[in-house]
């Protein structure tokens, strides 16, 4: 948590100052690039004392990949993304969702609000990925599995973003089963900075444009079926959540075995070569 702090409390403070200081022009990329860059490779294992560089390089989980396991990463992420708006779509019209709404960026210009857009979505990605699925999410992993791992950084996670709203914790921890079971059978945190930071440039761009998120109805149309029956529009929501659920769990499984097949036989081979020396 102290982390995540750590890389969004600079990077606010930046994008309210372009906000305030010349909003025509997104001043803003250069001095988040350079904060970002140190804070990934601090948190990596270079800089600072060479006693933690090593925990630090371990605790990050920033391991890359092989080609066919970035494949599958991203189409079971994808997948798993579509499944979540699919269900929110239909939890919407089960209970009232908080409305989601874009700040206030009347002042800027479209060229520094399309850049607060991006390079939000890049901090989110890398400093959110790496704070509760790398630093957080490993430990916990190690000593107690990955049900409760995604379980705690779910919640948590709901802690950093909303305080701990009730209605909104299921999402937040299905959003960190997402990305920690991919973290969790790829051994790193490189594909989820990628769908993290799509993600987020999707739904905040969908947000700016048409003034709500892409689970919800436009104001004035919020209506619950305790209120107007089951639809057809609630069961056609019904059915593609259903699909789209099926399809990445699909995905996963894709995923898991692409993962057995290359990360575990090098894991053994590490171990072994350990115990020989």
């Amino acid at each position: 948590m102290v982390l995540a702090l750590i890389g969004h409390i600079p990077k606010n403070i930046i994008f309210l100052a372009n906000l305030r200081h010349w909003p025509e022009v997104p001043w803003l990329i250069l001095p988040t690039g350079i904060y970002l860059w140190a804070y990934w490779r601090y948190l990596g294992g270079s800089w600072g004392p060479r006693s933690t560089a090593e925990f630090r390089r371990r605790s990050m989980r920033a391991q890359p990949l092989p080609p066919r396991l970035w494949y599958w990463s991203m189409i079971a992420g994808v997948l798993g993304i579509i499944a979540l708006i699919l269900v929110l779509r239909v939890a919407n019209r089960v209970v009232m969702l908080p409305e989601q709404e874009f700040f206030d960026v009347s002042q800027a210009s479209t060229t520094t609000v399309f850049a607060i857009i991006v390079i939000g979505a890049i901090v989110a990605g890398i400093v959110e990925e790496s704070a509760f699925r790398g630093y957080m999410q490993g430990p916990i992993e190690e000593a107690f599995g990955i049900i409760p791992a995604v379980l705690v950084t779910g919640i948590m996670f709901a802690v950093a973003h909303l305080g701990l709203t009730p209605v909104l914790v299921p999402y937040y921890v299905a959003v960190a089963a997402l990305y920690g079971t991919i973290a969790w059978l790829t051994r790193s945190i490189l594909p989820t900075i990628v769908l993290h930071t799509g993600g987020n440039i999707f739904s905040s761009t969908y947000l700016w444009l048409t003034g709500h998120a892409e689970w919800q109805r436009a104001k004035g149309h919020e209506k619950l079926i305790w209120q107007t029956g089951t639809d057809g529009e609630f069961w056609l929501a019904v059915a593609f959540s259903l699909v789209g659920l099926a399809s990445a769990l699909w995905a996963y499984a894709r995923l898991a075995h692409e993962s057995r097949l290359l990360i575990e036989p090098c894991l053994i081979d590490k171990d072994s070569s350990n115990q020989v020396s």
